[in-house]
């Protein structure tokens, strides 16, 4: 008779119950994927993974829940370790969500794959975010096939490559088992979970396909950016089931923001940047130093990086100089600044003084691809004579009150801030997820995506910061488009867009103020009209009108967001109609409500207009 596994502790919220039907001592029955995941706390993990994807219900299905009911039809009830981490029935299922939710989590900050162009990085998002994803659910599946002795209760084995379990099971931790076995038995079960059409879409990605047999194979030293990620995510996980702090193990390396900058910087100054212009330049390369317009840098390398999905970018100008500065690729003044003030003199005698910031042209060029020499001179000015620009502030049309341009509603800036939901989630006990909506039925599973193509399909004019008109319109096509695209990520805790109401909530000021962050040329539109560039923005919206106003005659709704640490309040637009944004309506934030009984009564008329109509 085997010596069965037993777990002393109590499991944590979430973990599955035993079946309720009476089953013989040391047994276990059997369940469905669909039961395995119907937990609140699951259920919400895989709204949580959807998020993260840009991919419309029927296509996650096929993508994502498929491969995620597999695994847990194979791993049922057994823990992820035996007296570690996740070490009690239905562990390995938690970690295997919760390490696919912190890698899509931290991929949304790598462009993948690195070194190419930012089209070809475009047009390859969706597949790293798939293999993202894939890396990390069968980083440790292979425990189940050399860790685990598994037996039906007529003593027959049962090994995981027969597929799943279909009688009263029991199982022990094998005494011989050898550490780090299992990740080179991965192979014997990814094909198990993925599919042929899967397969074949991946190895259509070389990078990617590479990267990711590695990572199946337990090679992390020769995986790159998808190796980090899956490691970086394992450990979080972990952390978390322990006790510890997940945010330390999901805070980026220092190189890696470094190797975001310069590499905007440098698509910048090949693309974009005008250098050693008589007058009108963007900068000037001398024989020792890159000198660049400080505000022009910082305004276009900010648009740059948000156009391309790259968050915690600071809102002020004041905050990217220091960051430059901290990752040594803006050179400090004498006096330890980000900001140099030199006068340009050409040799045709013109001259005049600007506000730098001072890079070393080896951090920029190879030596054989160095532009030629400004032929004038930039001397630096006496130190003290530069001021650093202060961070503006927003002010609310509504209330009149001031802000910081960096407001709760902005991008966060931080790994705390960023993974603040996903942690509050895996917080969370199933009493305060009960209010999640569920997701489309498990047992729908339509046909894998074609042709390598993203998800959502909907045709959205393209929007190009550079041969951009702004308007209230080109805003409109801009915010549709980033939402399909994932640029902006919906219903997130700090989220730009949410649904509430059964329509779309836009957050003021910070939405006006991202879209003005990535069209610099909004600038000098906002300033002839005297205004701030993210209140030009919104006007020109308010002008479509689109928006819903209350019965008083405000635009702005405020909206109560509670979560299971905190409650805070937004304010914001409120659409007409959410088929101005989204093809497919998602379902509305459960940690928002309209906050006043005035805005909640005009919602329930609104909803009552409309089930009239539809009928």
């Amino acid at each position: 008779m085997f010596s069965l596994f037993q777990r002393k502790r109590v499991p944590t919220a979430g973990a599955p119950s035993t079946a309720s039907i009476a089953m013989p001592q040391g047994l276990t029955r059997p369940e469905s994927a669909a039961s395995l995941l119907a937990t609140p706390r699951r259920r919400k993990l895989l709204e949580h993974i959807w998020q993260r994807t840009s991919l419309s219900r029927k296509q996650f299905a096929a993508l994502y829940l498929t491969p995620l009911e597999r695994y847990a039809e194979l791993v049922q009830q057994f823990p992820a370790s035996e007296s570690h981490h996740h070490a009690y029935p239905g562990g390995m299922l938690d970690h295997g969500l919760e390490i696919v939710a912190y890698a899509l989590k931290l991929r949304q900050s790598h462009l993948l794959p690195a070194g190419v162009t930012p089209e070809a990085q475009a047009a390859q998002a969706e597949a790293w975010t798939a293999g993202t994803a894939y890396a990390a659910l069968l980083h440790d599946i292979g425990k189940i096939a050399v860790d685990l002795h598994v037996e039906y209760a007529d003593g027959t084995l049962w090994h995981p490559w027969h597929g799943p379990l279909q009688r009263p099971y029991r199982f022990r931790y094998r005494k011989d088992r050898e550490y780090r076995l299992h990740s080179a038995a991965t192979g014997l079960l990814y094909i198990r979970l993925l599919d042929r059409e899967i397969l074949d879409w991946l190895n259509g990605f070389s990078d990617l396909w590479a990267s990711l047999l590695y990572v199946l194979a337990g090679q992390y030293e020769h995986a790159g950016t998808l190796g980090e990620l899956v490691v970086q995510a394992d450990q979080a996980s972990v952390a978390h089931e322990l006790g510890g702090d997940p945010n330390k193990a999901l805070a980026a390396p220092k190189h890696a923001l470094q190797r975001k900058l310069l590499d905007g910087l440098r698509y910048l100054l090949k693309e974009e940047f005008k250098l050693n212009q008589p007058q009108a330049s963007d900068g000037w390369l001398t024989q020792d130093a890159l000198w660049l317009v400080s505000k022009t840098v910082s305004d276009k390398l900010r648009a740059h990086l948000l156009s391309q999905g790259i968050d915690g970018i600071p809102a002020s100008n004041t905050a990217v100089f220091n960051v430059l500065q901290d990752h040594g690729i803006a050179l400090a003044t004498p006096d330890g600044k980000a900001i140099w003030k030199a006068s340009v003199t050409s040799d045709a005698g013109w001259s005049h003084s600007f506000t730098f910031l001072k890079l070393s042209p080896a951090m920029i060029w190879e030596a054989s691809d160095r532009p030629a020499a400004f032929a004038g001179t930039v001397q630096v000015e006496p130190e003290g004579s530069a001021a650093q620009t202060p961070a503006p502030e927003a002010i609310d049309v509504e209330t009149g009150e001031s802000a910081p341009a960096t407001t709760e509603s902005a991008t966060p800036t931080t790994a705390d801030s960023s993974v603040e939901e996903l942690l509050e989630l895996l917080d969370s006990s199933p009493a305060s997820t009960a209010t999640a909506m569920p997701l489309q039925p498990l047992a729908e599973k339509p046909t894998p995506l074609p042709d390598h193509k993203p998800a959502d399909t909907t045709p959205v004019q393209a929007v190009h910061q550079d041969d951009a008109n702004p308007s209230g319109a080109h805003f409109l096509a801009w915010l549709r488009q980033s939402i399909q695209t994932r640029k902006l990520i919906i219903n997130d805790a700090k989220a730009l867009v949410h649904t509430v109401a059964g329509t779309a909530y836009l957050v003021s000021p910070g939405v006006f103020q991202r879209y003005a962050q990535e069209h610099p040329q909004i600038t000098a539109l906002a300033k002839q009209d005297k205004l701030p560039e993210w209140q030009w923005v919104q006007k020109r919206f308010e002008k479509l009108g689109l928006h819903r106003k209350q019965a008083s005659g405000l635009n702005i709704w405020n909206c109560e967001v509670t979560g299971p640490r905190k409650s805070r309040r937004l304010h914001g637009y409120l659409l007409t109609s959410p088929d101005t944004l989204f093809h497919e309506i998602p379902p509305n934030n459960p940690y928002l409500r309209l906050a006043n009984a005035e805005a909640q009564r005009d919602d329930s008329a609104f909803h009552a207009k409309n089930d009239d109509e539809q009928e």
